[in-house]
C-alpha cells in the first residue's frame, strides 16, 4: 500500500479535519480552525502536511511558516500553540511526515523547524527540555471543585468569594474588556501581547460554551470587584478538556486573590458544562512564578518533549528570555505606556510564534 505525503489544500481539508476530530491524540492546536485563525490574524503561510495511504488519510502534521523579523524564516508546528507535531495511524506515516517536513525546511531555507510534540516522536531529532505542562482531572460536581483545591489555594479562593465578594461572569460581549486586561498583564510581564484580532478570529471559529457538543468551544470570562473588571480569561473546550489560554489581571487588585477566583470559577463552569479535564497549559521550567502558581493550585508538571531540526545553514532562534538582548527589551517594556505596548506588541508577536 503506497504512502503519499502532500501539502493540505482545499480538496484535502474536509478529510483531514475529520481525521483530526477522530484521532485520539489530536489537540485543539491540531485543528484547522487554529491555523485559519493564525493566518487571519498574523498572515503566516499554512504549510500543513497530510499522509495518505490508498486515498485514505493516515496522518496529519500541522505546520506553518513564520517570516520572523527577529529570527528569519521558521517552520513551526504549531505557532502560538502549546502542542503540535504529527498525529498518525502508525510509525511509517509519522516518519514520512517528518521526512517531508525536513525536506520542506531545507527547500525553503528556513532557520529552524520547531515541532511542539507532547511526547518524543522521532528518535533522531533532539528534544528541547524547556517546558512542562500541567493537567488534572476535574470532579463530576461543580460544588466539589473548591474542596479539591490544596488548603492554601482553597482559602485564597474562598476569601475572594466570601470576604471580597468577587463576581465572575461569562459573556462573549466581554471580549474587549478581557483583551484590555490581558494586554495590561503582558506589559507588566514584559512580553508582547497578541493582537485582539487573534482573539476575535478564534471566537468566530469556535462555538459558545453551551454548544460544546458541536465542536471546539470557548468561554469569555471576567471577574469583577465592586463592578470593576479586575481579571479576565479566554478558555477553550475541546473533547471534554477545558484549556484556560489567555489571561489578564489588574495588579492593583491582587490582594483580593483574583487569579485564584478566576481559575476556581473557570473550573466550576467547566464541570457544569461537562468537562472532565483541566489543562493549565505549558510553562517554562525557569518561570518560577507561573510554575509555582500552578503547583499551588494542585497541578503537577509533566515534561513536554518538543523536538527540532536545524537545516544546513540554519540556526536555532534565540528568542528566549535568557538572551541578553531580550533581557534588555524586557526591562524597558513595562515602563512604556499601554498606548505603545499594545500596537507594538501585536506587531512583534508576528515575529515571535509563541
Amino acid at each position: 500500500m503506497a504512502l503519499q505525503v502532500v501539502r493540505i489544500t482545499e480538496p484535502h481539508t474536509h478529510a483531514c479535519s475529520t481525521y483530526v476530530e477522530q484521532h485520539p491524540r489530536s489537540t485543539f492546536f491540531h485543528t484547522q480552525l487554529w491555523r485559519e485563525a493564525v493566518v487571519e490574524a498574523f498572515g503566516h503561510q499554512d504549510c500543513s502536511l497530510a499522509a495518505f495511504r490508498d486515498g485514505r488519510v493516515v496522518g496529519v502534521l500541522p505546520l506553518m511558516r513564520i517570516a520572523s523579523r527577529l529570527a528569519g524564516s521558521l517552520l513551526v508546528s504549531v505557532p502560538y500553540g502549546v502542542y503540535g507535531g504529527a498525529i498518525s495511524d502508525d510509525e511509517e506515516a509519522s516518519t514520512a511526515l517528518l521526512n517531508h517536513a525536513r525536506r520542506l525546511a531545507d527547500r525553503m531555507h528556513v532557520q529552524w523547524l520547531d515541532v511542539r510534540s507532547i511526547e518524543r516522536q522521532w528518535p533522531d531529532l533532539p528534544v528541547l527540555s524547556r517546558y512542562v505542562t500541567f493537567r488534572k482531572q476535574l470532579p463530576d460536581d461543580p460544588d466539589k471543585v473548591l474542596a479539591e483545591l490544596p488548603r492554601k489555594a482553597r482559602a485564597a479562593a474562598r476569601q475572594a468569594r466570601e470576604r471580597y465578594e468577587l463576581q465572575a461572569s461569562f459573556d462573549d460581549s466581554e471580549l474587549p474588556t478581557l483583551w484590555s486586561l490581558y494586554s495590561q498583564s503582558m506589559r507588566r510581564l514584559a512580553s508582547p501581547n497578541y493582537p485582539a484580532a487573534f482573539f476575535q478570529a478564534l471566537l468566530a471559529r469556535t462555538c459558545p460554551a453551551d454548544q460544546a457538543d458541536r465542536g471546539p468551544a470557548h468561554l469569555v470570562q471576567v471577574v469583577r470587584y465592586r463592578n470593576q473588571p479586575i481579571a479576565g480569561l479566554l478558555s477553550f473546550i475541546y473533547r471534554g478538556t477545558l484549556l484556560p489560554y489567555f489571561a489578564g489581571c489588574d495588579a492593583r487588585y491582587e490582594k483580593y486573590h483574583p487569579n485564584n477566583f478566576l481559575y476556581l470559577t473557570a473550573m466550576e463552569k467547566g464541570v457544569e458544562l461537562g468537562c472532565r479535564e483541566f489543562d493549565f497549559g505549558r510553562t517554562r521550567v525557569d518561570n518560577r512564578g507561573s510554575y509555582n502558581f500552578k503547583r499551588f493550585q494542585g497541578f503537577e508538571p509533566t515534561p513536554l518533549q518538543y523536538q527540532y531540526y536545524v537545516p544546513r545553514g540554519g540556526r536555532a532562534p534565540d528568542l528566549h528570555p535568557g538572551n541578553p538582548r531580550v533581557q534588555l527589551a524586557r526591562r524597558v517594556w513595562p515602563r512604556l505606556p499601554l498606548a505603545v505596548t499594545r500596537p507594538l506588541g501585536a506587531w512583534l508577536a508576528k515575529s515571535i510564534p509563541g
